[in-house]
C-alpha cells in the first residue's frame, strides 16, 4: 500500500493543544507600503483638542497621518 498524502497523512500532522490561545497580534504603527515599524515624525499640529502628526517610513519614505486624542 502506498503512503498517504494530503491533510490526513501522519507526517503532516502537527500536535496542538485544543485550548491554546492564538499568538498575540503586534501592536503599534506599521508602514502600509513595506511593513516597517521605524516611522519618524515630520511635523506635529495641535487642532481642536487633538494632535495630528505626519510620519514617514524610514525605509520606503511613505507618509501617514495619525490623530491622537486624550481619553
Amino acid at each position: 500500500m502506498a503512503p498517504r498524502k494530503g491533510p490526513l497523512a501522519k507526517d503532516n500532522a502537527t500536535p496542538q493543544t485544543p485550548c491554546s490561545p492564538p499568538p498575540p497580534l503586534p501592536r503599534g504603527l506599521e508602514c502600509r507600503g513595506c511593513g516597517c515599524r521605524d516611522l519618524r515624525v515630520l511635523y506635529t499640529r495641535y487642532r481642536a483638542g487633538s494632535i495630528m502628526r505626519v510620519r514617514a517610513c524610514r525605509h520606503c519614505g511613505r507618509r501617514l497621518v495619525t490623530r491622537e486624542t486624550a481619553g
